[in-house]
């Protein structure tokens, strides 16, 4: 019966911009799992009923995002699904999905280094969650004045960085005129404990005034140089050669018809 089922173990939940994954261990033989949602004032919502996976998205039952909430994860057996015993289930660790989730990477969509500034625009990462008119709520329309972002930035080729905070989505910083810059944007909750610091975005860089050494470094032109050696050597010595050839045939040709002309 229901007593001698194996319970779930190493329950975790994977969650990034609200997208929630509750996982476990170990996979079933023999009998099933359901997943139940218990919300501190919300009513119990079952997800992944007698699912043989041992993952489950619960993103759909999680949208009051403010709530606390735990898994209970149900070990249900074939035979017993019409017993109205309660199955043996395990209990997952409280989940707030506000304060939980992992900040995803920003999309840095321009930038720009004009003399001495440097102009930054991003934008926030969606969420699941849908408005009526059919749009996804991005992380700031659900984080509002709690979210901010640091733009960290540093002298290309060098370890001394840099970082502005904003709660716009556009950075404007003071560089140096002629060199270039590298940087990254990275959403942050500074109320939080835990997790406040977001993914942080792909690292992009300028070029302004960037020239070849910069970009491939002195190795490249070692190279370039030996070839352009080897290319003038083969362009001097390749018309030397033929000369010699040509003079050695016509040698060669007049020989033959002294020889001719002896016989």
């Amino acid at each position: 019966g229901y007593e001698e089922l194996p319970t779930a173990v190493n329950i975790t939940w994977s969650s990034i911009n609200f997208k929630t994954i509750l996982q476990w261990q170990p996979k079933p033989s023999g009998y099933f799992y359901t997943v139940e949602i218990h919300g501190q004032t919300s009513d119990i919502k079952r997800k992944c009923i007698l699912t043989s996976e041992t993952e489950c998205d619960v993103t759909d039952v999680l949208r009051n995002v403010k709530e606390t909430y735990t898994a209970h994860i149900l070990s249900v057996s074939p035979e017993e699904m019409d017993n109205f015993e309660e199955p043996p289930f395990a209990v997952s660790e409280k989940f707030t999905p506000y304060s939980q989730t992992v900040i995803g990477k920003p999309e840095i969509t321009d930038y720009s280094q004009k003399g001495s500034k440097l102009n930054v625009v991003f934008k926030d990462p969606l969420t699941p969650y849908i408005y009526p008119n059919g749009s996804f709520q991005s992380i700031e329309d659900i984080f509002q004045h709690d979210l901010e972002y640091k733009l960290y930035y540093w002298k290309d080729q060098s370890s001394g960085k840099k970082d502005v905070t904003t709660k716009s989505h556009n950075f404007e910083v003071s560089v140096d005129s002629g060199k270039n810059y590298c940087f990254y944007v990275q959403g942050i909750i500074p109320s939080r404990r835990e997790n406040r610091n977001g993914q942080e975005s792909m690292v992009l860089c300028t070029s302004v005034g960037r020239n070849i050494l910069d970009e491939y470094g002195t190795e490249v032109f070692i190279i370039l140089a030996v070839i352009a050696v080897a290319v003038i050597t083969l362009a001097i010595v390749l018309p030397v050669v033929l000369c010699k050839r040509k003079k050695a045939k016509k040698a060669r040709v007049v020989r033959e018809k002294e020889l001719l002309n002896g016989v």
